[in-house]
């Protein structure tokens, strides 16, 4: 896709044949597996998001993205810092609160909040809180990146995959997996 490079971020135009539509992108998407997360923001606020990601070392950025519209963006818009949390294998419960819409999500959640208040849960495999460095709408989605504060690792625990609409676990190759330091 080619875009005209002279407007703002907000009136990108492609220029070719039309986008797919919609609901044929999204069939499409369901097809690639994804770890599972929970963001929170002081609140509290959270959710489920599939499109975490790192996106530099050195400085520590991390980014995700939030529907515009979901409950929980305008918390995200003024959060002074965020949460991520990586779920592990037996936390489809938790994932699935944290996606669904019209209950509570914390009730019956164990965390504590951090100096900024962000609620950072306990048991997940991994976290890590940040301070955004960048809100910038993206279609019908918020993308934040922000630079990483604060990481907790637990190595015993297997990752909490999505895939096509199920969650699952994930077992490594024979032979695979050497770590590298």
């Amino acid at each position: 896709m080619t875009i005209i490079q002279d407007l703002p971020a907000t009136q990108l135009r492609p220029i070719g044949p039309a986008p797919v539509p919609a609901d044929r992108l999204r069939r499409t998407l369901r097809r690639q597996a994804a770890g599972v997360t929970v963001i929170t923001v002081p609140g509290p606020a959270g959710f489920t998001a599939t499109s975490f990601t790192s996106v530099s070392l050195d400085p520590a950025l991390v980014s995700f993205y939030v529907s515009a519209t979901a409950s929980a963006a305008p918390a995200v818009r003024a959060a002074a810092g965020f949460a991520v949390h990586i779920l592990g294998r037996g936390q489809e419960e938790l994932a699935a609160r944290f996606a669904r819409s019209g209950v509570d999500r914390f009730a019956g959640t164990d965390w504590t909040p951090d100096e900024l208040g962000t609620p950072v849960l306990a048991g997940v495999a991994a976290w890590l809180t940040a301070r955004p460095v960048l809100l910038q709408e993206v279609g019908d989605h918020l993308l934040v990146v922000g630079e990483v504060v604060d990481t907790l690792a637990r190595e015993d625990v297997g990752p909490l995959v999505h895939h096509d609409g199920a969650f699952g676990g994930f077992t490594s190759a024979p032979g695979a997996g050497a770590r590298r330091s």
